[in-house]
């Protein structure tokens, strides 16, 4: 099982949501977040004057997978949250040891 994590600019949570569900997952979780990277913030104008924003906004997407399916859902999350400008975000992928379904006691690939 994989733990996967995309940090995107959230007018594309949607069309990750419709990418991951077309694949046959079911359950994400989502964050709004705040950060930076290459970009280091941006400059903007109000009121006539100059502020920089060092925190982006951006949505946290967490999304478990059986290991066989984590290269689709990588794909699938790329493909739907890429824009081709920077700030488009990243992903992460982590090793999950075990899962536990709280209510009927399933573990691991069952309780996904």
């Amino acid at each position: 099982m994989k733990l996967i994590i995309a940090i995107i600019k959230p007018f594309k949570l949607d069309e990750v949501r419709e990418s991951l569900t077309a694949l046959g997952l079911s359950g994400l979780t989502v964050s709004e977040v705040k950060g930076f990277g290459r970009q280091k913030g941006q400059t903007e104008i109000y009121r006539g004057a100059e502020y920089s924003v060092n925190f982006l906004p951006k949505v946290k997407i967490e999304v478990a997978v059986p290991a066989d399916m984590a290269d689709r859902a990588i794909d699938a999350i790329q493909k739907a949250a890429n824009t081709g400008r920077i700030g488009d975000g990243k992903i992460f992928v982590m090793d999950i040891n075990q899962a536990v379904r709280i209510r009927t006691g399933e573990t691991d690939a069952e309780a996904l």
